[in-house]
């Protein structure tokens, strides 16, 4: 089984979410009592989520990549980032090691593929909707993201900031959640791209008008056949 390196803390209740599903996945396929080896550096997300609101995205990327280095010499054959929004971040990661950098985007877009989706609105932190770093990435496989208009993108980011970093997964923004999901689906999208990592936590994949594509799940399950391929 490959050592897994898990850069978390992005928030620690997506982190717990990736922990949770990979060791489970390890345990589901092996049996008995196997779980995943990995090794995990969890950051304090108050500074990062300061340094994020100020632009400060340079000194965040020399935190990836000091991160990464320390998970690559600590034996990890690969590396997780949980979190979607720090994929901005992606290229000074990947380049700082020489171990692969599984990407979220890329998982995501071959589910899509799979699914023969090739339009889908896009849900996430204020960050992940406004720029193209995921969206461009999926554009890249042929995919084309929409957007939400700009009160339901700051209301979906109020969502995620105050509450599910937290922990909190509120009725009420279940409800809210629910309501932009059919109205997307009004405005002609194939489906949704849970593009944050603690959005499944308000939004039921299995249980809306629309294909749900969560991209904590796919990138944990991405990771699981990682870890346990043999190539």
């Amino acid at each position: 089984m490959r050592k897994l390196g898990l850069i978390g803390g992005m928030s620690w209740a997506s982190t717990a979410i990736y922990y949770e599903k990979i060791n489970r996945g390890v345990m589901q396929r092996l049996g008995d009592r196997h779980s995943a080896h990995l090794l995990m550096e969890s950051f304090d997300f108050e500074p990062i989520a300061q340094a994020q609101t100020a632009g400060e995205w340079d000194a965040l990327g020399n935190q990836l990549a000091d991160s990464a280095r320390r998970l690559q010499t600590a034996g990890a054959d690969g590396i997780v980032l949980c979190s979607n929004t720090m994929h901005k971040l992606y290229g000074p990661l990947s380049d700082a090691v020489d171990v692969p950098v599984l990407h979220i985007g890329d998982v995501t877009a071959k589910a899509m593929q799979d699914a023969n989706v090739s339009r889908a609105a896009l849900l996430g932190t204020r960050f992940t909707m406004s720029e193209g770093f995921l969206r461009d990435r999926l554009k890249s496989h042929g995919i084309d993201l929409a957007i939400p208009d700009p009160e339901r993108m700051a209301e979906i980011d109020r969502i995620i900031f105050e509450e599910l970093v937290m922990g909190e997964a509120r009725v009420e923004s279940k409800r809210t959640m629910k309501t932009f999901i059919a109205n997307l689906e009004k405005a002609g999208n194939e489906a949704i791209v849970l593009g944050c990592t603690e959005l499944v936590m308000v939004v039921n994949p299995t249980s809306n008008v629309l294909p749900i594509f969560d991209t904590t799940s796919l990138h944990a399950e991405a990771a699981l056949d990682w870890i346990l391929s043999s190539d």
